[in-house]
């Protein structure tokens, strides 16, 4: 970790004239898993997706490796999105393609690898997250932590420096989201991939975050940044005790 590998600033998020988050600033580091959590509501998908280029912002900027996500266009809008991968949180594999072919995809799309070198490539990705032997199972033959763990070889396939990943442990049973975690932490040790990872789920939270940012609908912003456990354990506001406590709110 050291330099920033994204920045955003003055972030204004919304659909049509409503706005759903406003001047948002942060960065993330190289190399760090960081974690943009909040109670349902609260715009953190809404986030990743305006990162990620899927929607403009309404004002604001986001900075990936130093290049413009917001304005770019044509090729340079291509290498940016080259640059990182995406899981979303239904794993979104194409039902009708093998393993291998859904992680193929992207090879396909960016590449000019001759097949041979492409299904090369999906293979060494599948056994990276521990599916190998299973490259021509369809989806629907996968548990749902199995098929996570396909999305993200998929997302992996052009070795991109940044994974974002959607609620990654969302539909997991407690040992399968713990497999997962461990997952995340190997590869972001061993590759030195930067994860920007959208979750509320506590125990995954704090076993892979470096750091996180905490969204809050009533503020329409960034309510707390640090580490979890320091905000769990010092925070002076109340929302963000409740939520890394896991307190009942107190009726009104």
């Amino acid at each position: 970790m050291g330099r920033p590998i994204i920045e955003v600033s003055g972030l204004t998020l919304g659909y049509g004239e409503v706005v759903v988050l406003k001047d948002l600033n942060f960065t993330v580091e190289s190399g760090e898993v960081f974690v943009i959590l909040g109670g349902s509501g609260c715009g953190k998908s809404t986030l990743l997706k305006h990162m990620i280029g899927l929607y403009p912002p309404m004002a604001g900027s986001v900075f990936i490796e130093g290049r413009d996500m917001v304005n770019a266009q044509g090729s340079k809008r291509r290498a940016i999105l080259r640059s990182f991968g995406v899981t979303y949180q239904s794993g979104a594999l194409f039902g009708s393609l093998t393993l291998l072919e859904n992680v193929c995809l992207p090879l396909e799309e960016f590449t000019r690898l001759p097949r041979e070198a492409r299904e090369a490539v999906a293979r060494m990705k599948l056994k990276m997250v521990g599916l190998a032997g299973s490259e021509d199972k369809l989806p629907s033959e996968l548990s749902g932590g199995m098929q996570k763990r396909a999305a993200i070889a998929r997302a992996m396939a052009l070795d991109p420096a940044i994974l974002f990943l959607d609620e990654p442990q969302a539909g997991l049973d407690p040992v399968t989201s713990a497999g997962l975690d461990e997952l995340i932490l190997t590869l972001s040790s061993s590759l030195g991939i930067t994860f920007v990872i959208v979750s509320h789920e506590l125990a995954s939270i704090y076993a892979v975050a470096h750091r996180v940012i905490m969204l809050d609908p009533q503020a329409k912003g960034i309510i707390a940044e640090g580490a979890p456990s320091d905000l769990r354990d010092h925070s002076e506001n109340p929302k963000v005790r409740q939520f890394f406590n896991r307190e009942a709110q107190s009726p009104s």
